[in-house]
């Protein structure tokens, strides 16, 4: 961990011998001991005369999962349908060993050091070796919060937020954008993304917008595309480059109430992250159910993730919420029984605390969680905890067999897919391709595409190539905050450093007059145009909810708080607005943030033109492309652009809509 957890939980931080582990591959015992290298080469001499079923990858799936499910002990289930923090457990990796884990997570910041490559593939190499000295030799699934490119790993293509690739609406090149995703983070180690997010964002208060594709269900549908990027299509998960998707939050974490956030105060102080849902069935069915019926009937994910939020169905008056993490009518009535979802369920991080917070006891949370359908949990310090009081509510009937066998079954035939009984170790054939020039090059592409040019008077943009241009603004020269969150840490900060360029690289590099400075504290060139960048500094989650807790946790800021979230500029951006404005001859505003930021109607007259420019990653050069004329305009508003804060929640459809911008507004260069 890069940093110390909030008080309030610790989030995201971060009998057969083995002679006959992998039969179909010739694993002999001393070769899996060995490691990587010599277990993936060894021959077949001295395995087994006969391997069991599940060990026979010419043998369907379905017959493997229930050969092996026939040979399990609960203890060897439940072990299974747990998943532990790298953190709790990297000292000690035996831990995966004696207690059966069937899963292991990386949290934002749990990162191997060095952060390399090769110090991640060795590190889940290690951990999988583990796995494999059980009884049953069965393989550890590894996942990581790939949602943007795998932010988690140092010099990784760090892609363009999902509300940037929802302003391209380019499904094709999303799904590109997610198969490089896919090939980065599986060539490192990791077998499993916790992406894509399928959320319809209606209220841009909320911290995770930017994780949302748009405000519609029809703009998140078109890009589940990532699916398929991340997944590869039907038999390919076992590919060198893919990996095993995620659609999250299941259901309606986009549409909670503003002010009924932690669940209603239950679990903490957001105002609106993992708040309660309080809309009709209809309006849920239409805004929160609809992206996961193609994820789960076209692109078949692989997995998906409850939400932390509740649902309070206002048809039969509000006050009875129900957790995502325990509605069983949802999770396996609707998703598994009416859509037939036959991947598995993963609960989000410490997910089943937030079923009846502070009146159930953990016991009772863990047996709703598992009657609700959820089939693996992550329970990243409390694994053992968990094992143990599952086991016991098994033995107490308070759970039944069936169920735990079902769920262990849906996580067997993942693994089995994924090709992890034939090939465990991680295939380190794309670590050269890992950050290369084609990948950045597509990052760049995404982030010319995503920009939306929301007005141009004068026609100020393009800027030609013998003005000179004067940057100012915050956001200009700092690539920590246009990456965002989910880079590096889990929060992100403002002193985080990544491979790329920044903006002002960006128009550096292509533009040979340019002057910089920062507050606009230095006097503006004659007949210059001036480039504002502001916007908002890095969060993630709750963090990031308007009027919500601060951030003060990272060395990076010396564990001070972070500036407050407001969807407005800060006074020292607003000022160098003004004052770029007031004596440049044309002027140009960008702004880098994960949603709308209201610029008041004064100073946006002032302005001639506007760019949203998202949280564009690693590659400032696509901003500077579209800015000089490199690349055109294309991208238009994957939400609305409210004319004050006070319109939230503002959304296409609504009656009286009067926003700044409407939905799907963007203007385009010639």
């Amino acid at each position: 961990m890069s940093s110390t957890p909030p008080p309030r939980r610790r989030r995201r931080l971060a009998a057969l011998g083995t002679s006959a582990v992998l039969v179909a591959t010739g694993l002999t015992a001393a070769a899996a001991a060995a490691g990587p290298a010599s277990a993936e080469t060894a021959s077949s001499a001295g395995t087994a005369a006969k391997s069991p079923v599940y060990l026979d990858a010419r043998q369907p799936t379905a017959r493997r999962v229930a050969d092996l499910l026939g040979r399990m002990t609960l203890d060897e289930k439940v072990g299974q349908m747990t998943q532990a923090e790298r953190g709790g457990i990297d000292a000690d990796p035996t831990q995966i060993t004696t207690l059966g884990l069937g899963s292991v997570l990386s949290g934002g910041g749990s990162v191997p050091t060095p952060n390399t490559p090769t110090a991640w593939a060795d590190m889940v190499d290690r951990y999988q070796r583990a796995a494999l000295a059980t009884r049953l030799h069965i393989p550890l699934i590894y996942g990581v919060d790939s949602v943007h490119g795998h932010g988690n790993l140092l010099g990784a293509t760090v892609f363009p937020h999902n509300i940037g690739l929802g302003a391209t609406r380019d499904p094709r090149l999303v799904e590109k954008v997610a198969h490089v995703t896919a090939e980065e983070t599986r060539a490192s180690g990791p077998q499993w993304a916790f992406a894509p997010c399928v959320c319809v964002a209606r209220d841009d208060r909320w911290g995770r917008t930017y994780e949302s594709f748009g405000e519609t269900p029809q703009l998140v549908i078109s890009m589940e595309t990532a699916i398929d990027g991340l997944q590869g299509g039907k038999g390919q998960l076992k590919n060198n480059d893919r990996v095993l998707a995620t659609a999250k939050h299941f259901a309606g974490d986009g549409l909670t109430t503003y002010g009924t956030g932690s669940n209603n105060g239950k679990t903490g102080n957001y105002p609106i992250d993992q708040g309660v849902t309080q809309v009709s069935r209809t309006t849920f069915d239409r805004l929160a159910l609809a992206p996961y019926v193609p994820a789960v009937r076209k692109h078949d994910v692989g997995s998906v993730m409850p939400s932390y939020s509740d649902v309070d169905w206002t048809g039969d008056g509000i006050g009875n919420p129900v957790n995502m993490h325990g509605n069983k009518q949802l999770i396996t009535g609707w998703l598994k029984e009416q859509q037939g979802f036959d991947g598995f369920v993963i609960s989000d991080y410490e997910g089943i605390h937030h079923i009846q917070p502070g009146v159930a006891s953990y016991a009772t949370q863990v047996t709703l969680g598992v009657s609700a359908g959820i089939d693996m949990f992550m329970e990243p310090y409390d694994y053992a905890t968990f094992i143990t009081t599952l086991k016991a509510n098994v033995t107490d009937h308070s759970v039944r067999m069936s169920r735990i066998d079902d769920a262990v079954s849906r996580i067997l035939t993942k693994k089995f897919e994924l090709g992890l009984f034939e090939h465990p170790f991680t295939d380190r054939t794309h670590i050269p391709d890992i950050g290369s020039p084609a990948h950045r090059a597509l990052a760049r592409t995404a982030v010319q595409k995503s920009q939306v040019l929301l007005k141009n008077d004068r026609w100020a943009l393009p800027i030609s190539k013998g003005q000179p241009i004067y940057v100012a603004g915050s956001n200009a020269d700092n690539i920590g905050n246009q990456a965002g969150g989910w880079t590096l840490t889990w929060q992100g900060g403002s002193t985080t450093v990544i491979p790329g360029q920044t903006i002002l690289d960006g128009l550096r590099a292509q533009h040979r007059s340019v002057t910089f400075s920062e507050t606009a504290s230095t006097p503006v060139p004659r007949g210059a145009v001036g480039v504002v960048v502001v916007g908002e500094t890095p969060y993630s989650e709750g963090y990031g909810d308007v009027g919500g807790p601060r951030w003060a946790y990272d060395p990076g800021d010396n564990n001070q708080p972070r500036p407050e979230k407001t969807m407005q500029l800060s006074d020292a951006d607003s000022a160098a607005v003004d004052r770029v404005c007031a004596a440049a001859a044309k002027c140009v505003v960008v702004v880098v943030s994960g949603r709308p930021v209201v610029i008041p109607p004064a100073q946006l007259r002032q302005i001639d033109s506007l760019v949203a420019s998202w949280l564009p990653g690693s590659e400032g050069g696509g901003v500077a492309d579209v800015l000089l004329g490199k690349a055109r305009f294309t991208g238009k508003l994957p939400v609305t652009w409210p004319r004050s804060v006070a319109q939230e929640p503002i959304n296409v459809g609504d009656a009286g809509y009067r926003p700044a911008f409407p939905y799907g507004w963007g203007l385009r260069t010639r």
